[in-house]
């Protein structure tokens, strides 16, 4: 099999390529200002930033090497929500999430010398309604504050989650199966 390269400094991301037996791989992340025209709709988005990390990881590998890069968001009502600056701006976000649906987006790119393959995989994701001091309680775990969206689904904020619709991975930041069948195209099967 051709060597795996992930293009992205995310944990989770690892673990995922790991839990789904893609385990010889290794990581090169690219400088990337994730910048994107106006007007695009939430899969546009994150397609293009997918796009754009890709475009720069290639630099970095070899011509037959397998680049993978992604690039996930969460989006309330079309805006995105980022990760948050600090504990206020997490409860701020986690207050606005409460109760309603929200949709996470994940952008994925696969690369091979100059060959490109990009598609996006969308969960809409539902939390339950949350009393503020909840909301606060779990913001003192620290867990929001490296997350898009300021919660993690695999961990202690699934405890804010009723309900999926959609790919769970893909909330985690990876679309295991999608992934999956991008990586077929490219002669990699992983089962």
């Amino acid at each position: 099999m051709a060597q795996i390269v992930l293009a992205s400094g995310s944990p989770r991301r690892r673990e995922l390529l790991e839990r789904i037996g893609v385990t010889d791989f290794v990581v090169r992340v690219p400088e990337v200002e994730e910048s994107f025209p106006e007007g695009l709709t939430p899969q546009e988005v994150v397609s293009h930033i997918s796009r754009e990390k890709a475009e720069a990881a290639v630099k970095l590998c070899g011509p037959e090497e397998i680049v993978i890069t992604a690039d996930t968001m969460v989006f309330l009502d079309q805006a995105r929500l980022g990760k948050p600056r600090d504990e206020a701006h997490a409860l701020e976000m986690l207050t606005a999430l409460q109760g309603r649906k929200h949709t996470v987006c994940t952008g994925v790119s696969v690369c091979r010398g100059v060959r490109r393959l990009t598609e996006t995989e969308s969960t809409d994701v539902f939390f339950r309604s949350a009393t503020e001091d909840e909301l606060k309680r779990y913001i003192a775990t620290g867990e929001p504050m490296d997350k898009a969206g300021a919660y993690g689904v695999q961990g202690r904020g699934a405890l804010l989650v009723e309900r999926l619709e959609g790919d769970f991975f893909n909330v985690m930041g990876l679309p295991v199966l999608r992934l999956a069948r991008m990586l077929e195209q490219f002669g990699v099967s992983l089962l």
